[in-house]
């Protein structure tokens, strides 16, 4: 092949990886261009009142996304409460702590959650953890931390609490292995410095590994609140999927996401879609906020730094 074969080739080999880049931003802006154009009836009728009023119906045409919102935030918050602890708990363990033999297993098992789709977890709640909320976790939360208003009304099974415990289950693979990978970019030798000086190993982890990591913690954790922002399918199963904004995690309640997926086949008029594409148009560009808020976050820890060794 003579040289100017070999520019041609080149040229033609970056112009197609070229155009494979642009493909991807283009498809993100085709998305952004329909959802504001398809949301622009309901953007004319309601403005910005249309994210803070809670009426929704649609026989009246009039529509306020309050109660979704709330929705989506309470079940994303009550999901990172209670993935977190366990996500790091999992993390440190199998970086700092775990027998070569048990951390391979540990970690592919704890990836494998990520790879079960939503409707089996639905499926699962609605079968399991659904009657064991009703019938044990509620009636006991209700007795003793009632006083707190949080945990009031009927034991249904079904509602925010659900939803968060789902959202847990579904957002740990996900904080633990950004997580276990954002401390094996901690350098060996900060461990050794750190144990030199006397520490004990929960002191090296706190101080010399959980120090250095907590930018990439934090965007471990956002970029879980982005997947437990835009879950659908096993949210929209245990939820209870009413359009109201209640104090007690008991009551049924409603997401962005899964009032689109329950409604989107039965808005007959034009200002009902429309009111539902703006739902997910707000959905997308939070979304996508949040998770390039956490891709930076992991990228100021990682950026440049091998992964250790074991020894």
């Amino acid at each position: 092949m003579t040289a100017g074969d070999s520019r041609v080739a080149d040229a033609a080999f970056y112009l197609a990886m070229l155009g494979c880049a642009l493909c991807v931003l283009a498809l993100v802006a085709l998305i952004v261009y329909e959802l504001a154009t398809k949301s622009g009836l309901s953007w004319h009728a309601f403005g910005w009142s249309f994210f803070v009023g809670s009426d929704w119906d649609p026989v009246n045409d009039q529509f306020g996304a309050l109660p979704f919102v709330y929705g989506t935030v309470v079940s994303s918050i009550l999901a990172l409460v209670l993935a977190v602890p366990l996500a790091l708990g999992v993390a440190v363990f199998i970086t700092e702590m775990s027998p070569r033999w048990l951390s391979g297993p540990l970690a592919f098992t704890t990836e494998l959650l990520a790879a079960i789709p939503s409707v089996i977890y639905g499926l699962w709640a609605i079968f399991v953890l659904v009657p064991l909320l009703r019938m044990q976790v509620q009636p006991f939360l209700a007795r003793f931390f009632g006083w707190t208003r949080l945990f009031e009304g009927p034991p249904y099974g079904i509602g925010m609490l659900a939803a968060g415990i789902i959202l847990a289950i579904m957002v740990v693979p996900i904080i633990s292995s950004i997580t276990r990978e954002v401390m094996t970019a901690v350098p060996q030798q900060q461990r050794e410095a750190v144990l030199a000086l006397g520490a004990t190993r929960w002191e090296m982890i706190r101080m010399g590994v959980l120090r250095n990591s907590r930018a990439g913690i934090t965007g471990a954790v956002i970029l879980g609140l982005g997947r437990a922002l835009g879950e659908t399918m096993a949210v929209t199963m245990v939820i209870g999927n009413r359009a109201e904004i209640a104090r007690s995690l008991f009551a049924p309640g409603y997401t962005m996401a899964s009032v689109i997926a329950n409604e989107f086949s039965e808005a007959t008029g034009d200002l009902y879609l429309s009111a539902l594409v703006e739902v997910g148009l707000a959905l997308f560009v939070v979304t996508i906020i949040v998770n390039i808020l956490a891709q930076l976050l992991v990228w100021t820890v990682t950026r440049g730094s091998p992964a250790r060794s074991h020894a």
